[in-house]
């Protein structure tokens, strides 16, 4: 596919910060280990009154150092947390608290239609076969079920019809409550114009849960180069096409590490997905070679999941109206890490192509010598 525009990047804005040496330190006490402890089984923080998400100190548990792996949560909890407030400057800090407050406000109003939504239920949400494969948690148990379409998007059944329903009915309820009262909500992203943010009106404990126990696992296994074992917040939100709604949607790459896309339904045509390969910043405009060029189609219960780096689009829905469900999983751990990596190579094609490349020229260069 030629590219006759540049990429952009469909964001939720956020804001770090880092030191240059590969080694998250805000201090020459405070650090945390390039490389997790993987014997290490973390705390739970769920019952804490945090300002960061609780899965975030679980996730940088596991890169403490030996003297603080065994030390009281109380003690771990402000070590790391020293060390998030030091890279979440005092605009994020601000920007989180007013997030917050919104949320706060919405949910203190909002009389949400199906309650049983807002807390997992794992067997009433999820297909047998999908629970199947997370419950016996290994490759050959995902493989069973998941078709890799194209390098690096993975596309299998996840969700009960009856789950779909309710939470397309709740969104339209929430929409109807929006209209009624006049209140102004935030749209899910930069590119998206209709659709909702799920976790501002209560649903980002249940969707927490689900990226941790569910996608988490997944990840783990087929993204490991993009953080997937280290996802420990998420960016939930439904999105809406049709001739009243949002039509297509531009040549992108998400601000997530692993995005999972589930459709919901209604009654639509059109509306394919399409993928052009795995970039870094650098190529993100290069063309995709053959092998990358995946157009998907949508079906209702069936979820893609690809990492966020992965370019692609939506075409136009061209009759009938379409929800979809949108998981963008985060890991800060891989965002620190990833400002010191210097090859891409392991997963741009572009890279892999001059990589190679050099290697040949060294080889033959070699010879001439």
């Amino acid at each position: 596919m030629s590219v006759d525009a540049s990429v952009e990047r469909r964001t939720e804005p956020e804001n770090r910060n880092g030191d240059g040496n590969g080694v998250v330190a805000p201090s020459s006490t405070h650090r945390l280990r390039l490389n997790p402890n993987t014997d290490h089984e973390p705390d739970n923080y769920e019952d804490l009154q945090l300002e960061f998400s609780p899965l975030l100190f679980s996730s940088l548990e596991q890169y403490l150092p030996p003297f603080m792996l065994n030390a009281r949560r109380d003690v771990k909890v402000q070590y790391m947390r020293d060390i998030l407030l030091r890279y979440s400057n005092e605009a994020e800090r601000n920007r989180v608290q007013k997030q917050r407050e919104y949320r706060q406000k919405i949910m203190s109003r909002y009389q949400p239609l199906h309650r049983e939504l807002y807390a997992m239920n794992a067997e009433k949400f999820f297909v047998p076969s999908f629970l199947e494969a997370i419950k016996n948690n290994t490759e050959e148990g995902f493989r069973s079920i998941i078709s890799e379409s194209s390098p690096g998007v993975y596309t299998f059944e996840m969700l009960q019809p009856c789950f779909c329903e309710m939470l397309m009915t709740e969104v339209e309820n929430f929409e109807k409550w929006v209209y009624d009262t006049k209140f102004r909500i935030m749209r899910p992203n930069t590119m998206n114009k209709y659709g909702v943010v799920l976790d501002d009106f209560g649903l980002e404990t249940m969707l927490d849960k689900l990226m941790d126990s569910f996608i988490r696992p997944i990840s783990r296994v087929f993204f490991p180069d993009f953080g997937g074992s280290t996802l420990d917040s998420h960016h939930g939100f439904v999105v809406e096409y049709g001739m009243d709604r949002d039509l297509d949607l531009g040549f992108h790459v998400d601000d997530s590490e692993v995005t999972l896309n589930v459709c919901l339904g209604q009654q639509f045509s059109g509306g394919e997905l399409f993928f052009r390969g795995i970039r870094c910043d650098k190529h993100v405009n290069t063309e995709a070679r053959a092998e990358e060029i995946l157009d998907y189609y949508h079906v209702p219960g069936h979820a893609v999941l690809h990492c966020g780096r992965h370019r692609h689009g939506a075409r136009a829905t061209t009759s009938g109206h379409r929800m979809n469900l949108l998981l963008w999983c985060r890991s800060a751990v891989f965002r620190e890490l990833k400002k010191y990596q210097k090859d891409f190579s392991s997963w741009c094609a572009v890279c892999q192509h001059e990589k190679k490349e050099r290697q040949r020229v060294a080889v033959a260069t070699t010879k001439l010598v």
